[in-house]
């Protein structure tokens, strides 16, 4: 066996989203042979890779059959998550992405799908932070369990910067860690919009692969200062299958299409799409209508992320500060890894495809 012999045989696996193989993409690092003994390292696009198992086994079965049958092949893993930025030294320049979950109304669980995409993304090994950008009505703070923690101020190269809590593994900021929680925050839509500003700018976010924004509903100034002033990557749209949601989730897609606010769409993720009664876990009840989100990807062409069940035990790990993705619910756990899959692979496309320009146009 040779350094040539592996590269060329690897040159025949491929990164299954990208549609190149992995020399040619430069995925391939660090061989080292000793007798019938090959190991080397795959970079990823990013930590949270769902293809991961996938390439390792093409990886094991290229060698074998065309380089040395008798190979015991040790495939490693490492990451450098794929970024369009070009900005560096700009606003969050350690930032690589940026998502913005964002819905047409409220009530649909946005909060919950941005808190629960957050972690899946972190249990796949990524850095990531939640900025609940909800200034009226904040539920960072009771999703995670840390209703009345304060965030501690720092001296950041000379400037005084608030550090994000940290739970789960991930950073964490909101308003309702800054005012207290019986007091309702009543502003214009300039304060508001000053604070999203701070939250970006005054908030020591450090190294993020993920950065995941907890957008107000509806459209409106908030949305219109976060997006024209950080280069969001992507934007992943929450609705529920009935027509009323659906019919202001197509307001938000419009948003998005504005020549002010030219974001590109993720894709369309369905909450609350079936209930599932714990003690029949096989019967589904299409409560509020069947695959209309799916029907309005497919009409707006955009990405289906897929669908989240109506599970009480997601109400009630929101309720108790515990996140479903940290309880041990395998198959509501499962409809978000999944969603979260579709989403880092949709961002290392895009990242890889689509020119630095067109990530995010601001005007």
């Amino acid at each position: 066996m040779t350094k040539e012999k592996v590269l060329e045989a690897l040159s025949n696996v491929q990164e299954p989203d990208l549609g190149k193989d992995l020399v040619t993409l430069n995925m391939v690092k660090d061989i080292e042979i000793e007798g019938n003994y090959v190991t080397f390292t795959v970079v990823l696009t990013t930590p949270a890779c769902p293809m991961k198992d996938m390439i390792k086994n093409a990886c094991v079965n290229a060698i074998k059959l065309l380089v040395n049958k008798e190979a015991t092949v040790n495939v490693k893993f490492t990451s450098n998550t794929t970024t369009k930025r070009t900005d560096a030294g700009a606003i969050l320049p350690k930032v690589k992405n940026i998502i913005a979950v964002v819905s047409g109304k409220g009530g649909v669980g946005k909060s919950t799908v941005a808190a629960n995409l957050a972690l899946a993304l972190s249990e796949g090994g990524a850095k990531v932070g939640l900025m609940d950008a909800d200034i009226y009505g904040p539920s960072v703070p009771i999703m995670f369990g840390v209703r009345g923690e304060r965030p501690i101020m720092m001296d950041v190269e000379g400037k005084g910067m608030i550090i994000p809590l940290e739970k789960f593994g991930i950073k964490l900021m909101s308003i309702g860690l800054l005012v207290d929680e019986k007091n309702a925050v009543v502003w214009r839509g300039p304060m508001a919009s000053s604070a999203i500003k701070q939250f970006v700018t005054d908030v020591y976010w450090d190294e993020l692969d993920y950065l995941v924004v907890d957008m107000p509903p509806g459209t409106g100034d908030i949305h219109l200062t976060l997006m024209q002033t950080v280069p969001v990557t992507g934007a992943v749209i929450v609705t529920t299958p009935q027509d009323v949601a659906l019919a202001d989730a197509k307001k938000g897609i419009a948003m998005f299409g504005q020549a002010q606010m030219n974001v590109p769409i993720i894709g369309l993720v369905e909450n609350m799409s079936y209930f599932v009664p714990a003690e029949l876990p096989d019967n589904k009840y299409y409560i509020f209508g069947k695959e209309g989100g799916k029907r309005l990807a497919d009409e707006y062409d955009i990405p289906f992320l897929g669908q989240i069940p109506l599970v009480q035990s997601i109400r009630e790990g929101g309720d108790q500060g515990v996140p479903i993705m940290m309880s041990d619910d395998m198959v509501t756990r499962k409809a978000f890894e999944d969603f979260a899959a579709f989403v880092v692979r949709s961002i290392s496309m895009r990242n890889a495809n689509i020119s630095a320009e067109k990530i995010a146009e601001t005007v």
